[in-house]
């Protein structure tokens, strides 16, 4: 009863704020059931719908974004994100499949480190050739929290606000981290992902979104005809345990450059020692910007369908992961249309401080202190042609 009350409330709340514009102005946000977890807590799903169309499907668990709706060159909407149709496939099977990650994305050395002359130690909860590592935030991260959420119209662009306080020493993090990530589908056919977080202790914070992205649609083939370009002349090379070395590499010469389009499936091949650590690319690329500033971080065009994505970004790294473990892990992943993922069927770009920042001296420092404000934005945005 208690969840069908609530239910019952933020449906009106959103039908409310969609329902308080002009008639002229078609943008929306709904809320309906996406079930409960294990735990039996519900989770809600929040669709947003800007003017053109354009859908968001967001829900409450892990802050996830399950489907994404973008034109192809003829204007038909697809579905271009790797997902589930329930939140139990979530819980049980997901890759972190369009979720928000942290308190730390991507990798942390052997789950330690030091800080203000205290040493922590996080869950190891990934190794990779027995190279053991804390990845995404934890045994139970953000990914796997229910967030509090509320539905806004801002203009013309729909969205939703989504909280989570994670207390002092949740999974190994010293003190208390108080976010809020602001979801945005705008007028102009961008997903803007805002967030904002204080602490009242000095911690690592590397907050972001891992969505998995095949632009001929979820479900349709693999990703290696997509072009992809990004703004970087240099990444950060990886030893066996896709741990980075420190080094801040040049890509120019291997197979590391994009820095024009190129085939994701070119050069993907285990014959270069980058390539041979990750199965794939898995790696962090040094964005060529002014630190701070928003500017373009990649681009990918898939020529069957025309479709395109931009990533804009404040972050100072982005990780391109292929998809290479998608069914090398020993679960069987079927999607929202009914198909079964497979080997490089999708791709996250991941904007980001680099991995390992905390035991990297030489790389942008990632720590939060009280009285700071942890303020980025991420816009990906979709257009055909």
């Amino acid at each position: 009863m208690r969840n069908k009350t609530l239910l019952a409330g933020l449906l009106t709340a959103a039908l409310a704020v969609a329902s308080s514009l002009s008639g002229a102005t078609k943008a929306t946000v709904t809320v309906s059931s996406f079930g409960e977890t294990q735990d039996g807590k519900a989770v809600h799903l929040y669709t947003l719908t800007n003017r053109n169309g354009l859908s968001a499907d967001i829900m409450t668990y892990g802050g996830t974004v399950v489907r994404l709706m973008a034109p192809d060159r003829h204007g038909n909407l697809g579905d271009i994100l790797l997902g589930f149709d329930n939140v139990t496939d979530y819980e049980n099977k997901s890759p972190y499949f369009g979720c928000l990650v942290g308190r730390y994305g991507n990798r942390i050395a052997d789950g330690k480190f030091s800080l203000d002359g205290a040493d922590y130690t996080l869950a190891v909860n990934n190794a990779n050739e027995n190279v053991n590592a804390h990845l995404h935030g934890g045994d139970k991260g953000f990914d796997k929290v229910v967030w509090r959420a509320k539905p806004i119209l801002k203009g013309h662009d729909a969205g939703v606000v989504l909280r989570h306080t994670s207390p002092n020493g949740d999974e190994g993090y010293p003190g208390t981290l108080t976010m809020k990530v602001t979801y945005l589908l705008t007028d102009n056919n961008e997903l803007s992902i805002h967030y904002h977080a204080t602490t009242d202790q000095a911690t690592p914070v590397n907050l972001t979104n891992h969505m998995y992205f095949n632009l001929q649609g979820e479900g349709i083939g693999d990703i290696n005809g997509h072009f992809l370009t990004l703004n970087a002349d240099h990444y950060t090379p990886v030893d066996i345990g896709l741990i980075p070395t420190g080094e801040i590499a040049p890509v120019a010469g291997t197979p590391m450059d994009f820095t024009s389009p190129r085939a994701i499936g070119e050069r993907n091949t285990a014959d270069h020692e980058q390539i041979a650590f990750g199965g794939g690319y898995d790696h962090n690329w040094v964005l060529n910007k002014t630190a701070g500033e928003m500017s373009l971080a990649a681009e990918v065009y898939e020529p069957t369908t025309g479709r395109v994505m931009t990533v804009m970004t404040k972050e100072p790294g982005i990780q391109f992961y292929g998809g290479n473990f998608l069914e090398m892990d020993g679960v069987v992943r079927v999607g929202k249309s009914g198909v079964t993922y497979q080997h490089r069927t999708g791709f996250c770009l991941e904007t980001q401080h680099y991995p390992d920042s905390p035991n990297q001296p030489n790389f942008p420092s990632t720590i939060l202190r009280p009285g700071e404000t942890y303020d980025t934005t991420t816009v990906y945005g979709f257009s055909a042609r």
